[in-house]
């Protein structure tokens, strides 16, 4: 355990442990949904969120932050990059902000050697703040597109000659599914390095529904995907992940596909079509915009200058 010096506060203390106990996880997670009941959306991401059960992950720390016993802050920082930076996000619980956000921030600088990326998720004036104050810069920013959901303006998909379109079997897709996947998102380490615990942990979330995975195949092969998400509380579908291998791109593939996928999503009834997209990627950018999506808000991304 160690206690924070840099910004002293009575009975403030930030224990730093590979793995969570039941009743850590369970906390973590109840103060995770007041900040997002309060701040209108998730401070800590799927994948975070995921991490916290299950026991020990390889590269992954979780720091928790109580005075007096209480929790009131916590934080994960993931090294498993090989190249890149770890990774951090953090949350104050929204009862308690004013300092610890610092103090959480110091913490993982400490913890990383000085070598760090954080989320701030929504891009808030006070995340931007804490990110100056600790000497990070921006160098990332993913937005998030929505468009309303009306199966009559969502055009039919048309596939290229030769492939056929089916959905995701749970057992007997996982290998071929996640050869695909690192093949599709080589460039792209939080999407392309997922493995078969990682797709586990998704397949036991009591959103996932395989008749809303699209597996494409072409000569007895996958070639593509789309997988959907219903955020059934929100009301919202999710574009989830719509990947397709190198040599199977620039044929019209991923625009049908990702077709498919709002069509069934509409089926539903649900309302709205949501999705994550890199602001970098002119590309993708363009096929999501003619397909009637805008921007609704930004994550934001900073790091260390090394």
């Amino acid at each position: 355990m160690t206690t924070d010096a840099v910004f002293p506060e009575p009975g403030r203390q930030i224990q730093t442990v590979d793995e969570l106990s039941p009743e850590q996880a369970e906390a973590v997670l109840g103060m995770l949904a007041e900040a997002a009941r309060a701040d209108g959306m998730q401070a800590v991401s799927e994948q975070g969120r995921l991490q916290l059960r299950g026991g020990r992950r390889e590269g992954v720390r979780h720091l928790l932050l109580t005075v007096g016993g209480e929790l009131v802050g916590y934080a994960q920082l993931e090294d498993t990059d090989p190249v890149e930076a770890p990774a951090a996000e953090l949350v104050v619980h929204p009862g308690h902000r004013g300092g610890h956000g610092r103090a959480l921030g110091s913490a993982l600088l400490g913890a990383s050697g000085k070598r760090l990326r954080v989320w701030a998720h929504g891009g808030k004036s006070a995340a931007r703040h804490l990110a100056q104050v600790l000497g990070l810069t921006l160098f990332r920013e993913l937005r998030q597109l929505r468009r309303p959901l009306n199966l009559l303006d969502i055009p039919e998909p048309v596939f290229p000659a030769g492939v056929t379109v089916r959905t995701f079997v749970p057992g007997q897709d996982d290998a071929a599914w996640l050869a695909l996947n690192a093949a599709a998102f080589a460039h792209h380490p939080e999407q392309g390095s997922l493995t078969q615990r990682d797709l586990d942990d998704r397949k036991a979330e009591p959103w996932f529904d395989p008749k809303g995975f699209f597996l494409a195949e072409r000569d007895g092969e996958l070639i593509g995907f789309h997988w959907t998400k219903v955020h059934a509380e929100e009301q919202l579908g999710e574009v989830y992940v719509v990947g397709i291998r190198p040599d199977a791109q620039g044929g019209g593939l991923g625009k049908a596909l990702t077709a498919i996928g709002l069509r069934h999503l509409a089926a539903q009834g649900l309302p709205t079509a949501m999705l994550y997209v890199d602001a970098d990627n002119a590309a993708a950018l363009s096929v999501y915009e003619r397909l009637g999506f805008t921007t609704h808000e930004v994550d934001l991304m900073y790091r260390t200058e090394s």
